[in-house]
């Protein structure tokens, strides 16, 4: 089983809307692009947050984009998101917000780290309850997904505005060995290392990255990305991330 996860689009309700020196909206195109040739026959598309850049229109935009997809979009609110507008906005199929999904075998948690009126994230008690009783109730291999992330990066900005409270979530985790990965967006940039027998994985944006390893806020000269998953009945992960270096090569054309 294969699956695309794309994450931190910040979309605008404007075409035109750019971030970082990126327009967002025709990155994440080409992203989607490269991503539906190289991998076809995808079970579902990951959207770890994001998706708006403090926008609410933006939802209108990426519902345009995604909505005539065939396959299951999976999605989960980020600090720049607006909860309320996105479940309003994308409340039919393709789109799932939060909860969880089943597909050949595994089983995929979307949690909410959203935490009003800041960047970074937080899991309410109810959310990890949820959390506990979702994997207590299959299973099956887990794949659990939130925004924020739940370890240190090593980068001094970039950690004050992960998960807070990190150990309650992995708490509940360590609980559960058939958990196999966790994966998450917000940190704009590629990691992978693993917690005992999971295994973890941070994504790129589909627009500007993060500048690894900095004490500052910086901007990496890394282009956009996206991430496909291959998902083994005996619980093995197979993985990789596409950079799109057209897009950096545009951008930079049009900044020029």
């Amino acid at each position: 089983m294969q699956i695309l996860q794309i994450t931190d689009p910040h979309l605008y309700g404007a075409a035109s809307g750019r971030l970082r020196g990126v327009e967002t909206d025709s990155s994440l195109k080409a992203v989607l692009e490269d991503a539906f040739a190289r991998v076809p026959d995808y079970s579902a598309m990951l959207v770890t947050g994001d998706l708006v850049q403090d926008d609410s229109a933006g939802y209108l935009r990426f519902r345009s984009v995604f909505g005539n997809l065939e396959k299951p979009v999976l999605c989960i609110p980020g600090n720049h998101d607006e909860p309320d507008a996105m479940r309003r906005e994308l409340n039919c199929a393709p789109f799932q917000i939060c909860g969880t999904h089943e597909v050949e075998g595994w089983q995929f948690v979307m949690l909410d780290s959203y935490d009003p009126g800041h960047v970074g994230g937080r899991l309410a008690q109810s959310e990890l309850a949820r959390l506990d009783a979702a994997l207590k109730r299959s299973p099956k291999h887990a794949m659990v997904c939130l925004h924020h992330h739940p370890i240190v990066m090593g980068s001094r900005w970039l950690d004050t505005v992960g998960l807070v409270d990190p150990e309650a979530f992995w708490r509940v985790i360590d609980s559960h060995p058939h958990v196999r990965a966790v994966v998450w967006g917000h940190v704009h940039q590629v990691h992978e290392s693993r917690r005992g027998d999971v295994r973890l994985f941070a994504t790129p944006s589909t627009g500007a990255q993060f500048l690894p390893k900095s004490d500052r806020y910086a901007v990496d000269s890394q282009p956009p990305a996206y991430r496909s998953f291959e998902l083994h009945a005996d619980g093995g992960i197979d993985t990789a991330v596409h950079w799109l270096e057209s897009v950096a090569k545009c951008n930079a054309l049009a900044s020029a």
